[in-house]
């Protein structure tokens, strides 16, 4: 062995081994947990969502990867002394037009230079949550009444509704032979790998331009099983 802490592990006594780091963007702060060798890695990135957040670290515990989850107990994150949805922070264009809408009071000047601290950061983002070949990213989501699938198919290329009576979970993937997979599911999947008129932001948008293999995995808050059942779902099968 070449060091005591492998013997340890090897010996039983430690469960896992795992490694904890942090990343910023502009002050926005997400720990980093790595477990074991897979190539897949997870997102938390609204700090309300807690139903997701312990799906992932449940997930990463079990089947190794990497996951980001945000600093935050809040849908919102402080930036430069106002507030911005911490998944439109990943094009200029979305930045912006979520500082205006958040900050109704902030100069153009201020929007420009909180849309500015973002960019210069983004690649660290990135750097951190890019899969290696063969990976793919899942962001856990959990979504209240005012969001569902159906808000997601005018704007997707292709859809697969088997369970049309349950809006509020589903699959959004960005990679068409996801997606194809996806849908011999029994739940519901988008794809939405073509760039939209207004880019609203999202990483999953940004991932479809880089052409990063993303998956959203949208459930009710508080519908743990029933996120754990999609997630295991997918890792079987993807």
């Amino acid at each position: 062995m070449n060091s005591r802490r492998e013997f340890l592990i090897a010996a039983g006594f430690l469960p896992f081994f795992s490694r904890h780091d942090r990343v910023k963007m502009a002050g926005i702060q997400f720990r980093v947990v790595h477990h074991g060798s897979s190539p897949h890695r997870y997102l938390h990135i609204h700090g309300n969502e807690t139903t997701a957040r312990d799906v992932v670290m449940e997930q990463v515990n079990a089947h190794g990867g990497k996951a980001l989850l945000i600093q935050s107990n809040e849908r919102y994150v402080p930036l430069r002394g106002g507030r911005i949805d911490p998944n439109r922070m990943f094009s200029r264009e979305g930045a912006e037009k979520n500082l205006r809408l958040l900050n109704p009071a902030w100069s153009e000047a201020q929007i420009s230079n909180g849309a500015l601290a973002l960019e210069r950061d983004r690649h660290k983002f990135l750097h951190a949550i890019r899969p290696p070949r063969g990976g793919r990213i899942v962001a856990l989501h959990n979504n209240s009444n005012g969001y569902s699938v159906e808000s997601e198919v005018a704007i997707s290329d292709k859809t697969s509704l088997k369970d049309a009576k349950n809006p509020h979970e589903f699959f959004l993937a960005t990679d068409p032979k996801d997606f194809d997979k996806l849908a011999e599911s029994p739940f519901n999947v988008v794809l939405q790998n073509t760039a939209p008129k207004d880019d609203d932001g999202s990483l999953s948008r940004l991932a479809a331009r880089l052409g990063i293999r993303y998956i959203n995995l949208e459930c009710g808050l508080g519908k743990i099983e029933r996120q754990r059942e999609l997630l295991g779902w997918l890792e079987q099968h993807l």
